[in-house]
């Protein structure tokens, strides 16, 4: 329904009717609507072997390593997950249910940010004149649902472009060349 609907007007009714329980049933198993859809996420990302295609990255022992896997993972994620993403991000403004999930989703990619980020530091990689914050904050805006849209869909990049280039100008800016 979030995704039928563009997350819009989903209610507990319609998940509870849709589901073929009482209204009160769906409230005493997720307690709020914000906690459905909380949920719904997380059960999307289930479905879809976040964890297991996660893996690589949870694996990687270098900074370079963490980057590479990371690009590759999320890259080939976001096309998956796009259409509850985008429902998502239309209802925030005016739903603190989808508001709430939608920061539990990003600040989940912000934390791998922030490991790849440290690893790189740690490593002695950082390029320099990017602090471990500053490297977050790029990285993670680069990796946005929105950039992804925006070259994918209204560019027209193919999917193996999209990670191309991300793995090239994410190495470029971020990595400490060997000349440095």
């Amino acid at each position: 329904m979030m995704e039928e609907r563009l997350g819009r007007g989903v209610r507990m009714r319609d998940v509870a009717d849709a589901a073929g329980v009482s209204r009160q049933a769906v409230y005493d198993h997720f307690g709020s609507r914000a906690q459905l859809i909380l949920e719904t996420t997380h059960y999307v990302d289930q479905v879809r072997g976040l964890d297991e295609r996660k893996q690589r990255f949870d694996s990687a022992t270098t900074g370079q390593e963490a980057l590479d896997t990371y690009i590759e993972f999320w890259g080939n994620f976001i096309p998956e997950i796009h259409s509850i993403a985008r429902a998502l991000r239309a209802d925030r403004e005016s739903d603190p249910a989808a508001a709430a999930a939608w920061d539990d989703r990003m600040g989940a990619i912000r934390t791998s940010c922030r490991i790849i980020a440290e690893m790189l530091e740690r490593d002695g990689m950082l390029a320099p004149g990017w602090s471990v914050l500053e490297a977050v904050d790029w990285l993670w805006t680069m990796l946005s649902i929105s950039n992804w849209e925006s070259l994918t869909i209204e560019c027209g990049w193919t999917q193996d472009q999209y990670l191309k280039r991300m793995h090239e100008i994410s190495r470029t800016t971020l990595v400490k060349s060997r000349e440095a």
